[in-house]
């Protein structure tokens, strides 16, 4: 930012940065004093400067509607503004959770008609809508399983299997039920390893956890063989449908053979994922699990919507019902698009990936080379070669006006750069992305010294970001003494 920005350094005592109307109500005393906080010491300015410095502020904001937003794993996909409009109506941002069913019908009808796509689209037999994030429907999930192994008598399941390349929240959940975790290897084409699955899935496994397509960006074409397995040994097969967006309209974790997953809503279905929120991550499940769903379900009867607490829930994941406008730009983008539409959205989602996985794989080295799905995820092992890290490659990117890919994970890739373009990008703009990385792979071979200094024309050159997390500080204080 420029200096003329900070606020503090052009401050003047004396100077207003509002006009307030007359008082039309009849005035009060201030608080007492020792009430009052008289170190803030804030900035005074004129008017026009607090808006010039808010406007900048706003200015380096990035997101979607500013530019691409290739964050691996992570579904930032450009979602219609109308969608928006359409959650704000009057008659559902009205809504008060305390309100009798009766009168909520429309609400009601909404909740009860997504439940039941979601399940279609998943190939299950039911959906809770509660869970709030991803990871809350990971969660939910597992207590699930928890349960439904202890209605079964078999007490002894206490062990969820992951993958080496599961998102980070998989074990996290697993640890929050309570539960012991085992990971299970990845073969050398990224695909899970069966003999090691085989060695591992005994009579303490609850459940097998997996990614599908994996956070490498692949299919995996032995799940038959793996969903066999687990069941033949008394477990559960689970899935993280965070990568949902490559699958839709394509095929169903039903017919898979997994017996619930966790959805994203705020990734495939038109709500801006990132910025802390809002989310939702509603559970869908097989027949063996519908007892055991989070309450409430929404169900019909002739007509008439109300709620229901399945007879052996795992209980409230949360306060009342869940996200519920987070709900409504679901059900507006399945509305929107219809069957066709939505198997369009995977379609395009695989066919960027491979696109942009073509144009760099003479740049940059990918550990499996073969038909990616969503995602595509490159090494930078190359360019450390010339001394020249991934995280280099990034801070690089910023000079060039583009969002990094996510970097560093999944673990199992070493310097790893995971990109997904996404559905909504055209091949003009995957172009200038592919562009920028081969002009940065040129660099890194001709003047690595360019990258290891990167960003150049950024406000905020580059941090010590190791010790920004060991010594915090989140507070900006004014030397008055100086002033």
């Amino acid at each position: 930012m420029k200096r003329h920005y900070l606020l503090p350094d052009i401050s003047q005592a004396g100077r207003i940065g509002c006009s307030l109307p007359h008082l039309d109500v009849p005035s009060s005393e201030l608080p007492p004093e020792e009430l009052l906080r008289q170190e803030l010491g804030l900035p005074e300015v004129s008017e026009v400067d607090l808006v010039r410095y808010f406007t900048a502020l706003s200015k380096l904001n990035y997101g979607v509607d500013t530019g691409f937003y290739p964050l691996g794993s992570c579904t930032m996909k450009y979602n219609p503004k109308w969608h928006e409009d359409v959650a704000k109506l009057p008659g559902l941002t009205a809504l008060h959770p305390y309100q009798s069913e009766q009168s909520v019908q429309g609400a009601l009808q909404l909740m009860y008609r997504l439940q039941e796509y979601l399940a279609e689209i998943t190939g299950m037999n039911a959906t809770s809508l509660v869970p709030v994030a991803g990871a809350h429907g990971e969660l939910a999930g597992l207590l699930m399983v928890k349960a439904y192994h202890q209605a079964r008598g078999d007490k002894a399941r206490k062990k969820i299997l992951l993958t080496d390349s599961s998102h980070g929240t998989n074990p996290a959940s697993a640890a929050m039920c309570g539960l012991e975790t085992g990971v299970v290897a990845s073969d050398a084409r990224g695909d899970l390893d069966l003999k090691s699955l085989e060695s591992m899935m005994n009579e303490e496994v609850a459940a097998l956890t997996l990614t599908m397509p994996s956070t490498l960006g692949l299919f995996d074409p032995k799940i038959a063989e793996i969903s066999q397995l687990v069941h033949e040994r008394g477990g559960l097969l689970g899935g993280d449908g965070a990568n949902l967006n490559a699958l839709l309209g394509q095929t169903k974790f039903g017919e898979l053979g997994f017996d619930y997953v966790q959805l994203n809503l705020h990734k495939t279905f038109s709500t801006p994922h990132g910025g802390g929120g809002p989310g939702s991550g509603p559970v869908c499940v097989k027949e063996n699990l519908i007892d055991f769903l989070p309450t409430p379900l929404v169900t019909e009867d002739n007509g008439r919507y109300s709620f229901m607490s399945p007879p052996k829930s795992i209980g409230k994941m949360a306060d009342f019902y869940g996200n519920f406008g987070v709900m409504v730009k679901a059900y507006a983008y399945l509305r929107s698009l219809g069957p066709e539409e939505l198997k369009r959205i995977s379609e395009d989602a695989v066919l960027n990936a491979n696109y942009v996985k073509e144009k760099l794989k003479p740049h940059y080295f990918l550990p499996y080379d073969r038909t990616c799905m969503h995602e595509v995820v490159f090494s930078g092992k190359k360019q450390k070669a010339k001394g020249v890290a991934t995280v280099d490659i990034a801070k690089r990117l910023l000079d060039y006006g583009l969002h990094p890919p996510t970097v560093y994970f999944p673990l199992i890739v070493s310097e790893a750069l995971m990109t997904e373009p996404t559905e909504t990008e055209s091949k003009e703009t995957l172009d200038n992305y592919i562009a920028a990385m081969i002009e940065i792979a040129r660099e890194a071979a001709e003047n690595p010294e360019v990258l290891r200094n990167a960003p150049h024309n950024t406000p905020v050159r580059r941090l010590d970001e190791a010790r920004a997390f060991r010594q915090l500080d989140l507070r900006w204080e004014i030397d008055h003494q100086k002033k």
